[in-house]
């Protein structure tokens, strides 16, 4: 196949807040080739800085945009995929953002290679089989605790027998958060998976994040998420070091490979949490799940976008038995819940099962991309790099 076309679509909801809710605009990749294939992906990122990624002009060998990287290639294999990522990394090897960026054009290759072979990508992964998920339902902490309280029941009504809370009120106030834990325990129920993001809420302080640790210790959490900064690999290890109670995980912010390593290796994780949105799509996402494999690590995707972005993470891990948990976004904007036609709905048995179609098994929707679509334009000196995309 010969990548044809190359295509950006800004979306964004009407209204943004600083919640911390990452459903509120996206950007989205579409890949097409001769033959009149599209695929698909999206980044977990600010649509505007990666859409640069794509369009600057180049202003030496070691910045080279990813359009002026792919256009034109070909590829008809997974070992074709790994070499335009290697390619378009080493074009874009100045390009800071270009990992994040690339992620929606790697996720897009697996789509169109998957349609191209009739065949779900975590097949061409070399997954021979694919393995239900647990999915844990995905939300923020809400005050006054009650209202967290009324929100786990809510999830315990639903079917849910796993649930994330995280960020909102957390991490300001060590009554507050001791508070909100135990509401959304006892909204649980004393059987579910309860796990907490603190949201990078303790920075780089090791000791102050293990008191807060021994606080919670009561309401036997799955474990404790991004208590520190994302480069805070010291104060992981510090903590780690103390013998919590509760495994720690993180590593969403893992915007390399190299980056995820780190984790692996030095900061006594025991769950570490990739998103293919930022990492650089899915072709480094496995590997690290791989490597997560090797190191007795337990993988959990990262995703808190669309349907799309989990069917792409989805495919990753589909076919490790033992990674059993899935990031599973519950509500978000109306962008997020629309944006695919196919949702990945839990199963009467209350798993989520990987998409067994061709490619990441998932449609995008026209109606989708025409509604939110936001109207961009950059210009060179009089001239136009880039323009909005049509459906």
């Amino acid at each position: 196949m010969k990548i044809a076309g190359i295509d950006l679509f800004y979306l964004r909801m009407p209204a943004i807040t600083p919640s911390a809710d990452g459903t509120q605009d996206t950007l989205l990749v579409r890949l097409r080739t001769e033959e009149g294939l599209e695929g698909w992906g999206e980044c977990d990122a600010s649509p505007l800085v990666c859409i640069a990624a794509y369009c600057c002009p180049m202003s030496h060998g070691n910045i080279i945009n990813i359009r002026e990287s792919l256009l034109g290639e070909t590829f008809d294999a997974p070992g074709e995929i790994r070499r335009l990522h290697a390619k378009v990394v080493r074009n874009g090897l100045d390009i800071q953002q270009i990992h994040h960026a690339y992620s929606g054009a790697d996720i897009a290759l697996w789509d169109l290679l998957g349609k191209k072979r009739g065949e779900p990508v975590y097949r061409l992964l070399g997954q021979k089989q694919a393995h239900a998920k647990t999915p844990y339902a995905s939300v923020l902490f809400q005050a006054p605790p009650g209202a967290t309280f009324q929100r786990a029941c809510r999830l315990r009504e639903m079917g849910f027998s796993a649930a994330k809370f995280g960020w909102g009120p957390f991490g300001k106030d060590a009554e507050m958060d001791e508070a909100l834990v135990r509401a959304a325990r006892e909204g649980l129920g004393p059987e579910a998976e309860l796990m907490v993001d603190a949201g990078v809420a303790w920075g780089h302080d090791a000791e102050l994040a293990r008191e807060q640790a021994v606080q919670l210790e009561p309401f036997r959490l799955t474990w404790l998420e991004e208590p520190f900064s994302p480069e805070a690999i010291g104060a992981y290890a510090a903590l780690a070091r103390s013998n919590p109670r509760i495994p720690l995980a993180g590593g969403e912010g893992c915007g390399t490979v190299r980056a995820a390593e780190d984790y692996l290796e030095n900061a006594g994780v025991s769950f570490i949490q990739i998103d293919a949105g930022r990492i650089g799509g899915i072709t480094p996402a496995r590997r690290i799940c791989d490597l997560s494999t090797a190191r007795g690590v337990t993988y959990v995707n990262h995703t808190y976008k669309s349907r799309l972005s989990l069917a792409a993470a989805l495919h990753v891990f589909a076919g490790a038995e033992r990674f059993r948990f899935l990031e599973y976004p519950l509500g978000g904007s109306a962008l997020s819940r629309e944006l695919v036609t196919d949702a990945l709905d839990r199963a009467p048995d209350g798993l989520v099962y990987v998409p067994e179609g061709p490619g990441l098994g998932v449609n995008v929707s026209a109606d989708c991309l025409r509604r939110y679509a936001v109207r961009t334009r950059i210009e060179l000196d009089g001239g136009s790099i880039y323009e909005s995309a049509r459906a």
